[in-house]
């Protein structure tokens, strides 16, 4: 799969201090369109990604439509570029649900959440900050990105109880089966209006454009169209980590191996990892460390 990759080395460092006053400054709350862009880790985005298509292929093999999944998103809103929120990470939920209805064990996902949340304070200094979930409706028509009105309501509430504590929410949609087809990632992120709010106008669409037809409006938003907007969505990697990349790409070879999909021998699999290594030699790797800070170690 294929996405645009920006260096944002700066998405790796944390200032805790300036981190917690933004926290309390709280300026989405003054401003229903504070937030311009979500950003998303490789990491992240590949662990999003990976979750929506075992919901396509789990349904799939039970003979019946894919399955829609659901999961929670860590990170911050950034203190140093104003109206953008890091995603560092996510953490699939025990839901499943078909097409616009998502089916949960309430009891069990709280109790999930609950858990997961308590390891998370003791390791990093991100919170949850947003969900995500898939529509793997089909491939007619418009790229199935966008609210319902239960996943409205959910943001909503999300929202709600969340954006008032330092921790604004958000919502992200993903269209598997586009992503396969496309070999691209297909996910958009998105966040409600508060009720008190009114558009500027009232064929508004989440994206920004005015629709005068109603059909396309609801075709391509939902009916909810006009009570969310789209942040734009874009992904990040370290400096180190894009010349990483690079480097291990320009001998394709051990690339078209794993594309294959057929066994790999023993000595074929020891010649990989030393063609590999070898790329990798005399590069410094950032990894994430305690409390999403950044540390550096060299790779050997």
């Amino acid at each position: 799969f294929s996405c645009e990759m920006t260096e944002g080395d700066a998405m790796y460092k944390i200032d805790r201090d300036a981190l917690e006053a933004h926290r309390q400054a709280k300026p989405w709350m003054s401003d229903p369109t504070y937030f311009k862009t979500a950003t998303f880790s490789p990491s992240c985005t590949m662990k999003i990604l990976s979750h929506c298509h075992s919901g396509v292929i789990k349904g799939q093999k039970q003979g019946g439509k894919p399955i829609e999944v659901m999961g929670l998103l860590t990170g911050r809103p950034s203190p140093d570029i104003p109206g953008t929120l890091v995603i560092t990470d996510s953490f699939p939920l025990p839901i499943e649900g078909f097409e616009t209805r998502v089916i949960a064990d309430d009891q069990g996902v709280i109790n999930h959440m609950i858990e997961l949340g308590e390891i998370l304070e003791e390791l990093q200094v991100e919170k949850f900050c947003g969900w995500y979930h898939s529509h793997p409706f089909d491939l007619a028509g418009y790229q199935h990105t966008f609210l319902s009105n239960t996943d409205l309501s959910t943001q909503l509430q999300w929202q709600r109880s969340e954006d008032n504590h330092g921790n604004p929410w958000l919502g992200v949609v993903v269209d598997p089966l586009r992503s396969i087809a496309r070999q691209q990632c297909c996910m958009e992120s998105f966040r409600a209006y508060p009720p008190s709010y009114s558009p500027p106008s009232p064929n508004l669409c989440p994206d920004g454009s005015r629709v005068a037809v109603e059909a396309e409006r609801l075709e391509r938003w939902g009916a909810c169209f006009n009570r969310y907007y789209r942040l734009d969505t874009s992904y990040h990697m370290s400096a180190e980590s894009n010349a990483i990349v690079r480097r291990i790409n320009e001998d394709f070879s051990w690339v078209n191996d794993l594309r294959s999909g057929e066994a790999v021998g023993r000595d074929r699999l020891k010649s990989l990892r030393k063609s590999v290594g070898k790329s990798l030699a005399g590069h410094n790797v950032v990894r994430a460390g305690r409390g999403g800070g950044g540390t550096t170690t060299t790779t050997r």
